[in-house]
């Protein structure tokens, strides 16, 4: 007979919880899932268990959030049915069950990325494709050629007939009625950006313009412009413009609150430069917080900018960001547990062995193999011989005893300089994988390649010397 399973979740958590169970499938067990009436799972007590859970509990196992706190052994005696903790994060609940879930679907999105080249004047034509080519690949929807001011750009048409013909969707972002004009006549797909006063312009050459305020945060003349594209029946995006920290952040971004409520319908854009390109923090995180407030406002473009070396992986990470928002709000779930792709300095969970654990895997080590390890206490490194714990690698050289072997020392250099820097910040080690950036970083599947079979060789190496 199928075991029979009683969730207890709260209101954030109760879709992905049915979404994930449903895609379990499986006949081994029945479920049902009861909303214990709090907004964030874990915040449920046993006070609240006890007042809000009816009696009596038709089932075989309740299964309760991982950060529940209560005594369980109460709840067990209360009810007569068995209270276990699940894991901390619901993506994690298959594995628990011993089960294997639908993987997250983070192939769809809705939001379109323009990647601006801002230096497209002074590039040569080919050096244009290439890096257009190369922001595409990187998740770019469209190619914003920036026009810079008082500088000639005379082969903006031929740049725009070149990036078509590879099949890419261009943008011209310039001041520069002129410049919007020639690269409307050439093909443009959108015009970056028209106030009311330059508005004809697309609709003249039936291009999409983006539209942004003629005065600085004035909404009522963003207003106006909409009327005019509404009136000649072209589409349009709006744009209200996010300004820098410190430059009118925080009423921008009531601006774009306030759009929205004006218009619920219209198209928008959100430039996420201002903040990406002017705060000295990792874009990872201001990526996603960017997008996640497109995401609850419905803004479903974004214009991106690379200038400083910081953001140079800019696209990469709204692609990532966008397509866990979607998955999230999808959900209506937190954006936690879905992509670990702007997880890049820290992990989640960086630790999956505790101390326990590797002292008891240590000692059943019957080889002179080296094994190297993190634990919240440092790098755990050992073999037959022994087995030592420091928290700067520099400390466990002395003890290793392989100064006559040149290979194998510079191999649990390069590894336990890896651990430390994963023990430092919070990433998780693997030993003979590389650490994994998320978006921050290409993964290059050769070097995942070469160090595992560097580690594998040095291994057979030190077995014939044994």
């Amino acid at each position: 007979m199928a075991e029979h399973l009683l969730f207890l979740t709260g209101h954030l958590a109760r879709s992905r919880l049915e979404r994930i169970l449903a895609g379990l499938n499986d006949p081994a067990f029945t479920y049902e899932i009861v909303d214990i009436g709090v907004k964030v799972a874990a915040l449920m007590s046993e006070e609240i268990i006890t007042r809000r859970l009816k009696m009596p509990v038709a089932a075989d196992r309740i299964i309760l959030p991982g950060r529940y706190r209560g005594d369980l052994d109460r709840l067990n005696q209360r009810f007569g049915v068995p209270f276990v903790r699940g894991p901390d994060e619901v993506a994690d609940l298959p594995v628990f069950l011993g089960r294997v879930g639908k993987p997250v679907d983070l192939s769809r999105h809705n939001m379109r990325i323009f990647a601006e080249i801002v230096d497209a004047s002074a590039l040569s034509l080919e050096a244009l494709v290439q890096r257009a080519l190369k922001l595409a690949a990187a998740g770019a929807d469209v190619i914003d050629l920036g026009c810079l001011p008082e500088t000639p750009f005379p082969h903006l048409a031929d740049a725009i007939r070149r990036l078509k013909a590879q099949g890419l969707s261009v943008s011209v972002d310039s001041a520069n009625p002129g410049e919007l004009e020639t690269g409307a006549t050439a093909g443009a797909d959108y015009l970056l950006s028209l106030t009311e006063e330059t508005v004809d312009l697309a609709v003249r050459y039936g291009v999409t313009p983006i539209l942004i305020p003629s005065i600085a945060g004035d909404l009522d003349s963003l207003g106006r412009a909409i009327h005019k594209a509404r009136t000649a029946k072209i589409s349009f995006i709006a744009d209200p413009v996010l300004d820098p920290i410190h430059f009118g952040f925080a009423a921008s971004l009531g601006r774009f609150m306030e759009a929205r409520r004006r218009w619920p319908d219209i198209p928008m854009m959100m430039g996420t430069g201002n903040l990406t390109e002017l705060t000295d923090a990792d874009s990872s995180g201001v990526t996603a917080l960017l997008s996640g407030i497109c995401s609850e406002l419905s803004i479903d473009n974004v214009l991106v900018v690379n200038v400083s070396p910081h953001t140079v992986r800019t696209v990469e990470e709204h692609d990532h960001a966008r397509r866990m928002m979607f998955a999230a709000k999808q959900d209506h779930a937190l954006p936690r547990g879905y992509d670990a792709g702007l997880l890049q300095i820290h992990d989640r969970k960086p630790y999956p062995n505790s101390v326990e654990d590797i002292a008891a895997l240590a000692t059943n080590v019957r080889d002179g193999n080296f094994r190297i390890m993190t634990a919240p206490d440092g790098i755990h490194v050992f073999n037959a011989s022994g087995h030592a714990t420091a928290q700067d690698a520099f400390e466990l050289f002395p003890g290793l005893d392989v100064e006559s072997d040149g290979a194998h020392a510079f191999y649990l250099g390069a590894e336990l300089t890896k651990a430390e820097i994963a023990w430092k910040l919070g990433k998780r080690y693997t030993q003979d994988e590389p650490l994994s950036w998320g978006a921050g970083a290409p993964e290059v599947q050769a070097d995942r390649l070469r160090l595992k079979e560097a580690g594998h060789t040095l291994r057979a190496k030190k077995d014939r010397a044994t």
